[in-house]
């Protein structure tokens, strides 16, 4: 017998939104004695912990100011939220997968808007 997962819902993140969630579930946790905190689970509170630079608001408000540029789509302006690019050879990393590449110009508006935040 086969066990399929559906997924139900999808809702992309940025790492400080993700530092606030896991937060939460590690209070949850650290008041039941009893529980221990999964490896994974220690691991991702590790990780956003190292990695998280902006607070939740400037993160979704970087989000929102690069969805408003022409070839930045949502999946992409949580990435570029994520990984806070600051040359252009770590921006095109993020575009390495897409059909098109993007002109000078167009690197430099991207970089020039997340350079606002950082």
């Amino acid at each position: 017998m086969t066990i399929f997962k559906e997924i139900v819902d999808e809702e992309f993140l940025t790492v400080s939104e993700t530092k606030e969630l896991l937060a939460d579930i590690e209070a949850e946790r650290a008041l039941d004695e009893d529980r221990e905190l999964r490896y994974e689970l220690a691991r991702a509170i590790e990780h956003v912990n190292r990695f998280t630079v902006l607070d939740p608001e400037d993160a979704q408000a970087l989000v929102d100011d690069l969805e408003d540029l022409e070839k930045v789509d949502e999946a992409t302006a949580y990435k570029i939220a994520n990984l806070l690019p600051r040359n252009r050879d770590e921006l095109r990393s993020v575009y390495a997968q897409q059909r098109y590449s993007l002109s000078g110009d167009e690197l430099d508006e991207i970089l020039n808007v997340v350079a606002q935040y950082e």
